[in-house]
């Protein structure tokens, strides 16, 4: 497992290129409603919090199990959100 701070880039980077391809949605389908994609984006935001949350908590017994768990967190919503994106229409 790379360490936290490593973990706190990866989590920045998925979830900013998440949000960085609902814009680009945005921009090309700019006669869409956004109401969906501003939605994704909001998730995006939040999901983030909720993961450096767990990546700062302090008291955990089995730190490289804990962060394997938010590694695996991460990818799983971050391709949630994709899908998500996908279905954009």
């Amino acid at each position: 497992m790379a360490n936290v701070r490593d973990l706190k880039k990866d989590i920045n980077y998925v979830l900013g290129d998440i949000i960085e391809a609902v814009y680009v949605w945005e921009y090309s389908n700019t006669d869409k409603d956004t109401k969906k994609s501003e939605a994704i984006i909001d998730e995006a935001i939040e999901t983030f919090d909720e993961l450096i949350a767990k990546v700062n908590a302090k008291n955990v017994e089995n730190a490289k199990a804990h962060f394997k768990a938010i590694n695996q967190e991460l990818e799983d919503k971050g391709r949630a959100l994709i899908d998500k994106i996908n279905k954009l229409g």
